[in-house]
């Protein structure tokens, strides 16, 4: 198998567990205090691996620019977002658009990056995208309750989310560093995540406790090292390969969550999602 589309299934892993990580880890704490345990922790987990896997050769002002500002909103602004979408919308209607994340990231490759698309990529991309949101939605029947503006939030976390994954292809063609990408981005977001802290954490949130905190340590472990592989793959690959092959964490996130919490039944849509995502990746595999 090519490294790179090892390396972004190996993403998409590691994204998928910090989600099943996630849903144990709210049981004891705010989303919002969180965020401000797995942001940081993971930013100390870089930090303290710098002196063995950074390399200051190859400089390059641009990229390190480039990763700085995909640091001010990846992941601070898409986190902040997802509370929000969660919040308005529910998790299936912010899950299931959040899904079309690769097709705003190939967009811009494709716009600013002048990175080809073949058939084959835009098959898989297709089948990938069609899985995974059918296997996030949910026939629940459940009545709308949210302004139609809301829906405007998720979408706006996909484009980032996309635009970020183009934008630090685009600074690793110029400073082929994957560590040095994950490491200035996540501290440029550790910061913002701080500087919002505030209006982050509502009056009355519960306060930090032991199991909430080590929770989501875990949870900012896993997320770092899967945005650390995506960065790895991206700098191997096309984006418009990666970026379906890591969309596709919602999988993992299903068979976690079946296997170690029970919260999920496998009916014809989850199984439908699942044979198109599995039928994108292979033909992503192949591209």
């Amino acid at each position: 198998m090519d490294p790179g589309i090892a390396l972004a299934l190996l993403s998409s892993a590691f994204l998928g567990t910090a989600v099943v990580l996630a849903n144990v880890a709210l049981r004891y704490l705010h989303p919002a205090r969180g965020a401000l345990v797995s942001i940081p922790s993971t930013t100390l987990m870089f930090w303290l691996l710098a002196p063995f896997l950074l390399r200051g050769d190859g400089w390059n002002a641009s990229a390190f620019v480039i990763f700085a500002a995909v640091g001010v909103v990846f992941p601070a602004v898409v986190t902040l977002l997802n509370f929000a979408s969660n919040r308005l919308t529910g998790p299936t209607i912010a899950g299931t658009v959040s899904s079309t994340t690769p097709l705003f990231a190939v967009f811009v490759a494709i716009l600013f990056l002048s990175e080809p698309l073949t058939v084959t990529a835009a098959a898989g991309t297709a089948a990938t995208v069609l899985g995974v949101i059918a296997f996030t939605t949910r026939g629940e029947g459940v009545s709308r309750h949210w302004a139609a503006w809301a829906i405007v939030l998720p979408i706006v976390g996909a484009a980032i989310r996309g635009g970020a994954q183009a934008a630090v292809k685009g600074g690793l063609a110029l400073w082929p560093e994957p560590f040095v990408a994950v490491l200035v981005g996540y501290t440029v977001s550790c910061a913002t995540i701080f500087a919002a802290s505030r209006m982050l954490v509502p009056k009355g949130a519960a306060p930090l406790n032991r199991r909430g905190v080590l929770w989501f340590v875990a949870v900012g472990l896993s997320n770092g090292t899967g945005v650390l592989a995506m960065y790895a793959a991206l700098n191997r690959g096309h984006v418009s390969v990666v970026s379906p092959l890591v969309a596709t964490y919602p999988l993992f996130t299903l068979v976690l969550s079946a296997l170690f919490l029970r919260e999920e039944r496998f009916g014809p849509r989850v199984l439908l999602g699942v044979a198109l995502t599995v039928a994108g990746v292979v033909v992503l595999a192949r591209a």
